[in-house]
């Protein structure tokens, strides 16, 4: 869907990003509410329910200064600057990254007792430039009734945090520098569909014509009946509920042998989903039910009393690899001029998010940073190569699946540097110092629902689609990653010494992220394991079939199933939301049926708006949840 007015392009401005600075401490301190306190998990699904109404607000400013005021208004980029801004600060204050952090580093000393013996086994491995241990900081952390914004806190936190922000910086910085190099092949020439991003795109267009769209109109108000009725059951039980939520049906049906089975009816969900293509949606359920079979197999045959079984993970990591190894193969010769460019010169990267030179020289500094960064943490230097490179392969993967599926969630819980390596080689070989920076590093580990790397894709297919300059956004990203990155960390720890992390006043993760991350390390080192010969035959098996479903796609157009939907069918995003894509794809199927490309092209507002409903009422529920401090109707998870 191509822009209908060519404006005049302001492009990304100085105002945008400071308009985008300056929300993030709203955003900052509501995702707090939501996430540490309340435990409800905004950040979990894309696009970002929090972003997308806080534009949707500012559009509606805008709207007015508009009308009184022409050319005070943001134009079209500089609302998507704003967008893209909101979007860094909520992946770096999310479950997924620093609000793990600042957990983690004065949790071993807080609750070491002599019983746990972590004094003696793994506390005077961890460096103490990196974490808390002074107790007259730490007690009022877990006590409350104090601030950060003292002498004594902040000089002991200070030093821990400028290595953390560093360290924050160069991942993302890393990231960006490889997203150069995979731009315009991703986008310019395979020109992969970017489902995630189409309604921002839309909801910004500079005629406004996706507000004039009655099927938009509709969708709109169906999410927003569905939320006001499941609103109102929250406050008066009397009133009915509409069943869109997740919820079990196995033992209903009878299904016990195929373990938990959730349905849910996400308006967002079915709405955004709709935009994925029909090969992809029909592989993500097929393969949902495959995985099901696998389990029902196991308990039939006994084959559940293998630990890991069915190695859900380790076949994910296997086709995730596989897909990644023939999306590389297929840009073999673009990433082969990018290098010649980098060596000899010769232009081409005029329209990249920086020079692919300038790209290279920032891998080699931003990775030299993380490497010496975690030697000097204490871990070895082969074993830094081998889970960074899984992470940034992972993170490439993540890109991809957002850019060519689209799918909403992207967890890959238990997909990690540490468990590959853990698998491979085993803890005793790994040794005590590498499993304890394992344990550190779990902060951007634990899983990737918020992920940079394909937020950053986006921002350059945005740049595409406004005819904006992509250095510009990247300059914006970065700029947004360091300040959100201090803002996160500084709210945080302050809202900390102000409640109390053990005072009851947050939710489980306020001590359960140090719990779980310090008890693993603490069973990897008491209970030394080796290799896990199933484990890697497992993930052999996954880049095996992943692999052959490549092939096979490529070769056959009418081959049906796609190995992204093999890899996540055993993932928490495809357990809750399987049905939704179900959904999607039956009512796209019938529509490209009965009407074809047309009738799919005008359906796509009234999908849209079903999602925009759910999150400009779903949001404004949680705003009021966080004002009034009362439990109401959350439209996710």
């Amino acid at each position: 869907m191509k822009r209908t007015e060519r404006e005049p392009k302001r492009g990304v401005t100085f105002r945008a990003v400071l308009l985008g600075i300056l929300l993030m401490p709203g955003m900052i301190y509501w995702l707090i509410e939501m996430e540490v306190v309340r435990y409800t998990h905004p950040t979990m699904a894309h696009p970002l329910s929090n972003v997308v109404f806080t534009v949707f607000c500012v559009m509606g400013v805008n709207a007015v200064v508009k009308r009184f005021w022409p050319r005070a208004a943001l134009s079209s980029t500089e609302l998507l600057t704003v967008y893209l801004i909101l979007g860094v600060v909520s992946t770096l204050c999310t479950h997924d990254l620093l609000e793990i952090l600042v957990t983690l580093l004065p949790y071993p000393f807080q609750f070491a007792t002599p019983e746990n013996e972590w004094r003696d086994s793994f506390i005077p491995l961890l460096p103490d430039w990196l974490v808390i241990s002074d107790p007259d900081v730490r007690a009022p952390f877990y006590e409350g009734e104090s601030s950060f914004f003292t002498r004594r806190h902040l000089s002991a936190w200070i030093g821990p945090y400028l290595w953390w922000t560093g360290f924050v910086f160069a991942l993302f910085l890393t990231l960006l520098c490889i997203n150069t190099f995979l731009r315009k092949q991703w986008i310019e020439r395979e020109r992969l569909s970017y489902p995630i991003i189409q309604l921002p795109l839309e909801m910004t267009e500079p005629r406004g014509g996706f507000f004039l769209k009655r099927l938009m109109w509709l969708g709109f108000g169906i999410a927003g009946f569905i939320s006001v009725v499941n609103l109102l059951n929250s406050i008066f039980p009397e009133v009915p509920y509409i069943p869109v939520k997740r919820q079990n049906i196995h033992r209903m049906l009878g299904l016990r042998n195929f373990g938990a089975i959730r349905v849910a009816f996400y308006p967002f969900a079915i709405g955004v989903s709709f935009l994925m293509p029909l090969d992809l949606l029909f592989s993500c359920w097929v393969f949902y039910w495959v995985y099901k079979l696998e389990i029902w197999v196991g308990r039939v045959l006994g084959l559940n009393q293998i630990s890991g079984y069915p190695f859900a993970d380790q076949q994910g990591f296997g086709a995730y690899m596989a897909v990644l190894a023939f999306a590389l193969w297929t840009a073999r010769r673009h990433l082969a001029d990018a290098f010649r460019t980098v060596f000899r010169g010769g232009g081409g990267d005029s329209e990249e998010a920086m020079p692919y030179r300038a790209a290279f020289v920032g891998l080699l500094f931003s990775g030299a940073f993380l490497a010496l960064f975690s030697v000097r943490a204490g871990m070895s230097l082969w074993i830094f190569v081998l889970f960074f490179a899984i992470y940034f392969a992972l993170g490439t993967i993540i890109a991809r699946m957002r850019a060519e599926l689209g799918f909403i969630v992207h967890d890959l819980h238990n997909i990690d540097p540490h468990g590959v390596l853990i698998d491979f080689f085993g803890t005793r070989r790994l040794g005590p110092r590498n499993l304890t920076i394992f344990a550190l590093y779990n902060f951007f580990n634990r899983a990737y629902r918020a992920h940079p790397s394909p937020a950053q894709l986006e921002a350059f297919k945005i740049a595409e689609r406004e005819r904006a300059s992509p250095r510009r956004f990247a300059l914006a990203l970065m700029v947004a990653t360091l300040v959100g990155t201090v803002l996160t960390l500084t709210m945080l720890t302050h809202h900390y010494y102000t409640h109390g992390a053990d005072t009851g006043h947050y939710g489980p993760w306020a001590l359960g992220f140090g719990r779980g991350t310090f008890r693993g390390l603490d069973r990897w080192l008491s209970f030394p394991t080796e290799t896990d010969q199933f484990a890697v035959g497992m993930t052999g098996f996954g880049a095996a079939l992943g692999s052959l479903m490549m092939w096979l796609r490529m070769r056959f157009l009418w081959w049906p199933l796609h190995p992204l939907g093999y890899a996540m069918s055993g993932s928490w995003g495809m357990f809750n939301l399987w049905c939704p894509l179900f959904v999607a794809w039956a009512l796209k199927a019938l529509i490209l049926k009965q009407g074809g490309l047309g009738a799919y092209r005008k359906a796509v507002p009234f999908f849209l708006g079903l999602a925009l409903g759910d999150y400009v009422f779903g949001y404004a529920w949680s705003m009021a949840d966080v004002a009034f401090d009362r439990s109401l109707y959350q439209f996710w998870p």
